[in-house]
């Protein structure tokens, strides 16, 4: 039996919206530029998001363990590159990414009736990223990484932790993310959770529940 997403009054009892970044706020709308740096270095498609976000050393300065320098070095040494060639490269992997400004503002548009919290797997630069690459920072009561947490979703110590911090119970809090694991982790600890999935109407799946 699904839980009920009103109160007895009518009201909704989702009170906090979460939003992981990569993948739903910051989305590879060009894979082209990485695709091309990877032909340039003899990298097998798709190597150079595993070298930087899922290889030991991506894992580890998620969790915070290293700092963004030292997987960039890391990187560096193993693909053999100077430091022009790993600037570069560091640029291309970056370049296809665009900020969902229409999403931002459909998230500043939340405030203040809701809490609004950004939960994202990333490494030490995120707050920088948040505030001067894709400035939406502002958009946010809360911001919560993986880097400076040691812990990374799906693990249920991180979606208690935001919980913690907003104030919120489980069922209070929506979370929305563009993998399955990480929504199932977000379920598994009783929050709503939403997986999003390129163009799709988020404002509509929010609705759904109740957040208007």
């Amino acid at each position: 039996m699904s839980k009920s997403r009103w109160n007895r009054w009518g009201e909704p009892l989702i009170k906090a919206v979460i939003f992981d970044m990569g993948g739903v706020l910051v989305r590879t709308v060009d894979p082209s530029p990485r695709a091309e740096a990877e032909a340039r270095l003899g990298l097998a498609p798709g190597q150079a998001e595993w070298l930087v976000m899922n290889s030991p050393a991506g894992r580890e300065a998620q969790h915070g363990a290293i700092t963004t320098v030292e997987l960039w070095a890391w990187v560096q040494q193993e693909l053999g590159l100077d430091a022009a060639a790993l600037a570069d490269f560091r640029h291309a992997f970056w370049a296809g990414d665009q900020l969902d400004t229409e999403l931002v503002d459909l998230i500043r548009s939340l405030r203040p009736r809701y809490q609004t919290a950004l939960l994202s797997n990333f490494m030490d630069e995120l707050r920088e990223l948040v505030t001067v690459r894709y400035p939406m920072a502002d958009a946010f009561d809360l911001i919560v990484g993986s880097c400076y947490e040691g812990i990374m979703k799906p693990e249920a110590a991180i979606f208690e932790r935001i919980l913690t911090r907003l104030g919120r119970q489980p069922g209070e809090a929506v979370f929305i993310d563009d993998f399955a694991h990480n929504v199932e982790g977000a379920r598994a600890v009783g929050m709503y959770a939403i997986h999003y999935t390129a163009g799709m109407d988020v404002a509509a799946a929010l609705r759904e529940l109740g957040v208007v």
